[in-house]
C-alpha cells in the first residue's frame, strides 16, 4: 500500500449558535393520588421521620446540622429525583438513588436526601402548597414531585446508603469500605476524619475528590457504619472497596542469550525521543538487556518508597517488554530492523505483599501519574495499566477508581491518554469453565473495574494462536478458533445498553487456552505471545505472556508509535486514530452475528468493541484511502441573557471531497466513509441516578452528516433550532440511517463515537457536510459548580476509502487544500 501522511485540516470550522431541535415531552410514569389524603399522609410521615432522626442518642459523637430522609416511589412508577434537591443552597442535597425489585418483580426507587436544620420546613412547605395551591393550569402545585413519592422515612440504616451489590454489604466482620462524602470541601473532610479518630476506625491514607463528592476508604463493620451514619451528616453513600488481582505465570522457557544480542543489534531509534509509555504495575526489572537502554533508573519509581522499584512479581517486566517491542516472537522470526520510537517509564503501584488488599486505587493511580510527570514534566507519554479489580458487580456503573481515571484524563490543559486492561474472565471462573462454556461464559463475565472509565481506552482480547506444537499437550486442541474471541476476554454484554460506554473499545492478541477431551484446560506457550522475563538468570530472557494484559501492552506500543510519527497530535486524536483504524475479522463477526443488522452489530460492539486496530492504517493514508483530521475547541454551554443556561455553539465542516473525481467514477463502485469523534468528559460520580441534572458526564458531543443532495442551509436548519426563523417550523430531517453500519443508537455512547457510512460515489460526492453539536451534561445542569462556560477539545477523523486501488482521492484533496504533495513509499 502507499504510505502517505494523514491530512490535518488547516481551516478552522465554522461556528454557529446552537439550539437543539425541540424534543417530544417526556411522559412521566406516575400513579394518580387523592390529593387531600396523600398530602396529609406524607405530612405525617415527614414529621415522624424528622422526630426519629432527632431522637438520636449517638448524635453527640459527631457534628450534625441536619437529618437524612429517604423518599420511596410506588412500585413500577417514577420518582422525580431532580426535585428532591435545592441547587441554590448546600442545605438540601440528594445523596444517592437506588433501584430495587419488590416481591412482585417491580422496580422501586429509593432516594436518600440530606436536609439541614435550617431547611426543616422545605418539604413541609412543598406539601402545604400541594394541598392548598394550584398552578395557572389548575393543577396542584408541586404535583409531579408529591405524586411520585409513595412514602417518606428516616434514613439512619446502612441500607439507605449502601449503593453496591447487596451481597457485598458488610456484616459484623470488618472489611474495607468506600465512604462517599457529600461535599468536596476541606472542612467536610476534616469533620469526617475527626469522627473516625474519635471512633477509633482505621482509614487508608489519601482521599479522592470529585465535584461535590470525596471518597475515603475505612476498615469497618456494619456496627461501625451505623455509628458513623448516626453520628455524621456528611455521608452520601457506602460501597465496598475492591481488591485487585496480580497475574502469575509459572511456565519455564529457556532461550539463548544470542537471541537477545541479535535483536539488540537490529535496534534503530530516532535521535530525539520525546514520548514514553508509563507502566503502572508491579515494577520493572530494568537490568534486562532488552529493557535497560530504554528505561533509566530515574524513570523507575514507586508510589511508596518502601516497596522498592524492582519487579517483585514479573508482570510489570512482561508489560514493559511488550509495550516496547510488541510480540517478541515476531522479532525473533525476522531479520528486519527493530524500530523503537519511545522510552519506558515504570511506576510501581502494587506492594510486594498484600497486593490483593482493598485500597483507594484511584488515589494510588493518581500518585503514580504524579511521580512520572514530576520526574519528566515535558515528556509526552501514554499510561498503560493492566491492574484491575476482580470485582465485576459495577456492570458499567462508575466507581471511585474509574471516575478518577476519567478525572485525570480530562484535566484541563493536562489531557492524558490512558490504556487499561478489561480484566480476565478466569479471575472469577475456573480455567476449565472458561474452556467448557466458551464463548457464552465470556459474555457474562463483565469488564472489571476500572475499565468502565469513559475516557480510557479499554482493551479486550482476541486470538489467532491455534497451533499447539508442545508434545506434552498431544491430544489437546485450542478452545477458540483463529481470529475469534480469546477465552480470557471479558465483555460488556450484561450492561445497560443506553447508559454506559462501549467496552472494550478494542481487542488485540491475548492468547488461547488448550483443552483435552475431558474438558481439562491449561495455558500453553504455543498459545501465548512472547515478552521479557523478569528473572533472566532463572527463566531465560523470554517468557510467555497472555490474557488482556498482553493485549493492553500491545496497544500501548501502537499508541507510542503514533505519537512518534505525529508528535503534535492531541491525546484525543491518538485515541481516535486507534479506534478509527479498527475492524472486525470475519470469523469474529460470524461468531456473534447472525446477520448484518444494526441489532447484531450492537451486540458485537458489547463483545469486542470496534475490533482489531491496524497500526499502518492508524499511521498512514493511501491514494485510495484518505484520512482527514480536525482538532478543535468548542464551548458547549452559555448563560441566557435573561437568566438560565443553554447550549452555545455547534461546529460546521464542509469536507473537501473531490466531487469531480467521484462523479466521473462508475456509480456501481461502493465507497466507505468512516467518522470517529473523540473527546474527554469530566466525571460527576456518585449514585444519584445519572440522569436529569445528575448526569455522569460533564457534556456530550455528537456528529451529524447531511443526507445526499441536502443543501447546507437545509442541513443546518434541520439539526439546529437556532438557525431557523422564530416562526419557522422544523423541516423534516432526512434519514441517513440506511447508509450507516451501526447507527446512532449503537454509536452514541460514552465519549468516543465511530461509525461507517456506505454508499455510491455519487451519494458520497453530495454528503460532505458534517456538524459537531453539544448535548446536555452536568456542566449546564448544575451551573452552581461554576463549569458552565468551560470549553472542550475534540478530535474528528473522517476517512473515505474505495475498493478500487486505481481511484486517487488523496491528490485532489491535498491540491484543493493547497498542501504540498508528499512522495508515497511502497511498504
Amino acid at each position: 500500500m502507499d504510505k502517505l501522511p494523514h491530512i490535518l485540516l488547516p481551516q478552522k470550522p465554522e461556528s454557529h449558535p446552537y439550539t437543539s431541535p425541540v424534543s417530544l415531552p417526556i411522559t412521566k410514569n406516575l400513579i394518580p393520588k387523592n390529593r387531600a389524603q396523600h398530602g396529609k399522609f406524607l405530612q405525617n410521615q415527614l414529621n415522624e421521620a424528622w422526630k426519629q432522626s432527632e431522637c438520636n442518642p449517638l448524635a453527640m459523637v459527631g457534628t450534625r446540622n441536619g437529618v437524612y430522609l429517604e423518599f420511596i416511589s410506588d412500585p413500577g412508577a417514577e420518582l422525580i429525583t431532580k426535585s428532591l434537591e435545592d441547587l441554590g443552597s448546600k442545605e438540601i442535597r440528594l445523596l444517592n438513588v437506588r433501584d430495587e425489585l419488590d416481591a412482585s418483580g417491580q422496580k422501586v426507587t429509593f432516594a436518600t436526601v440530606y436536609v439541614s436544620n435550617k431547611k426543616r420546613d422545605y418539604f413541609l412547605k412543598k406539601l402545604d402548597e400541594y394541598l392548598h395551591q394550584n398552578t395557572s393550569t389548575g393543577n396542584p402545585k408541586n404535583r409531579d414531585l408529591i405524586v411520585s413519592i409513595a412514602s417518606i422515612r428516616s434514613a439512619l440504616l446502612i441500607d439507605s446508603f449502601w449503593t453496591d451489590a447487596k451481597t457485598a454489604k458488610p456484616n459484623q466482620s470488618k472489611s474495607w469500605i468506600e465512604v462517599w462524602l457529600r461535599s468536596d470541601s476541606d472542612e467536610v473532610l476534616s469533620i469526617f476524619e475527626r469522627l473516625l479518630h474519635s471512633l477509633k476506625i482505621e482509614a487508608r491514607v489519601g482521599v479522592l475528590r470529585f465535584p461535590e463528592r470525596m471518597v475515603k476508604v475505612i476498615f469497618a463493620n456494619a456496627s461501625d457504619l451505623e455509628m458513623i451514619t448516626r453520628s455524621s451528616d456528611v455521608i452520601a453513600e457506602y460501597r465496598s472497596a475492591k481488591p485487585t488481582t496480580a497475574f502469575f505465570m509459572d511456565m519455564d522457557l529457556k532461550e539463548k542469550s544470542e537471541w537477545v544480542e541479535n535483536i539488540r543489534a537490529r535496534i534503530e531509534r530516532p535521535e530525539n525521543v520525546k514520548s514514553a509509555v508509563c507502566i503502572l504495575d508491579t515494577g520493572v526489572n530494568r537490568g534486562h538487556p532488552l529493557l535497560y537502554p530504554f528505561l533509566s533508573g530515574d524513570d523507575c519509581q514507586a508510589v511508596d518508597a518502601s516497596w522498592g522499584v524492582h519487579d517483585h512479581d514479573g508482570h510489570g517486566t512482561l508489560m514493559a517488554g511488550t509495550s516496547l517491542y510488541g510480540d517478541l516472537t515476531v522479532l525473533l522470526d525476522s531479520s528486519e530492523p527493530v524500530y523503537i520510537s519511545h522510552y519506558l517509564e515504570s511506576v510501581k503501584i502494587l506492594p510486594n505483599v498484600g497486593s490483593n488488599e482493598a485500597n483507594i486505587w484511584g488515589y494510588i493511580t493518581a500518585q503514580g501519574i504524579s511521580r512520572a510527570e514530576i520526574q519528566a514534566p515535558f515528556r509526552k507519554r501514554s499510561y498503560c495499566m493492566a491492574v484491575t479489580s476482580i470485582e465485576t458487580s459495577d456492570r458499567g456503573r462508575p466507581s471511585s477508581w474509574s471516575a478518577e481515571i476519567d478525572q485525570l484524563t480530562s484535566a484541563w490543559q493536562e489531557q492524558r491518554l490512558f490504556i487499561v486492561s478489561g480484566g480476565n474472565s478466569i479471575a472469577n471462573i475456573s480455567m476449565n469453565d472458561a474452556a467448557q462454556h466458551y464463548p457464552n461464559i465470556q459474555l457474562t463475565e463483565s469488564v472489571h473495574d476500572p475499565a468502565q472509565s469513559w475516557n480510557a481506552l479499554t482493551v479486550g482480547a482476541i486470538t489467532s494462536l491455534v497451533d499447539i506444537q508442545d508434545p506434552n499437550l498431544s491430544g489437546y486442541r485450542p478452545v477458540a478458533d483463529a481470529n475469534t474471541l480469546s477465552p480470557y476476554s471479558t465483555t460488556s454484554s450484561t450492561w445497560e445498553e443506553s447508559k454506559w460506554p462501549v467496552k472494550p473499545e478494542l481487542v488485540l492478541e491475548g492468547g488461547n487456552l488448550a483443552v483435552d477431551q475431558s474438558g481439562f484446560a491449561t495455558e500453553s506457550d504455543d498459545l501465548s505471545i512472547l515478552s521479557t522475563a523478569y528473572r533472566p538468570d532463572q527463566q531465560g530472557y523470554f517468557y510467555p505472556f497472555n490474557m488482556t494484559s498482553a493485549a493492553t501492552a500491545q496497544l500501548a506500543n501502537m499508541a507510542a508509535t503514533i505519537r512518534s510519527v505525529y508528535p503534535d497530535y492531541w491525546e484525543e486524536t491518538v485515541r481516535a486514530l486507534l479506534v478509527h483504524s479498527a475492524n472486525w475479522p470475519e470469523p469474529l463477526k460470524r461468531q456473534f452475528m447472525v446477520k448484518d443488522s444494526k441489532t447484531n452489530y450492537q451486540q458485537l460492539l458489547k463483545v469486542c468493541g470496534y475490533g482489531v486496530p491496524n497500526l499502518q492504517r492508524a499511521l498512514y493514508s493511501a491514494t485510495n484511502s484518505l484520512t482527514l483530521i480536525a482538532q478543535a475547541e468548542l464551548q458547549p454551554f452559555d448563560k441566557k441573557p435573561r437568566g438560565g443556561f443553554r447550549t452555545k455553539d455547534m461546529h460546521f465542516y464542509d469536507l473537501p471531497w473531490p466531487k469531480d473525481v467521484l462523479e466521473l467514477l462508475p456509480d456501481n463502485i461502493q465507497v466507505r466513509m468512516k467518522v470517529t469523534l473523540s473527546y474527554f468528559i469530566e466525571p460527576g460520580p456518585g449514585e444519584i441516578g445519572w440522569k436529569d441534572r445528575y448526569r455522569y458526564s460533564s457534556h456530550a458531543l455528537r456528529f451529524e452528516i447531511n443526507s445526499p443532495g441536502q443543501s447546507k442551509n437545509e442541513f443546518i436548519k434541520g439539526i439546529n433550532k437556532a438557525a431557523r426563523e422564530e416562526d419557522e417550523e422544523r423541516q423534516n430531517k432526512q434519514s441517513t440511517s440506511e447508509h450507516w453500519l451501526l447507527g446512532a443508537t449503537a454509536r452514541d455512547r460514552g465519549s468516543i463515537h465511530s461509525d461507517t457510512w456506505v454508499g455510491t460515489t455519487a451519494e458520497l460526492a453530495s454528503s460532505s457536510f458534517i456538524a459537531i453539536v453539544p448535548k446536555i451534561g452536568w456542566w449546564r445542569e448544575r451551573p452552581h459548580l461554576g463549569q458552565w462556560d468551560r470549553k472542550t477539545r475534540y478530535s474528528l477523523i473522517v476517512s473515505i476509502e474505495s475498493d478500487d486501488a486505481e481511484v486517487d482521492v488523496y491528490t485532489p484533496i491535498a491540491t484543493q487544500l493547497k498542501l504540498p504533495l508528499p512522495v508515497s513509499v511502497v511498504i
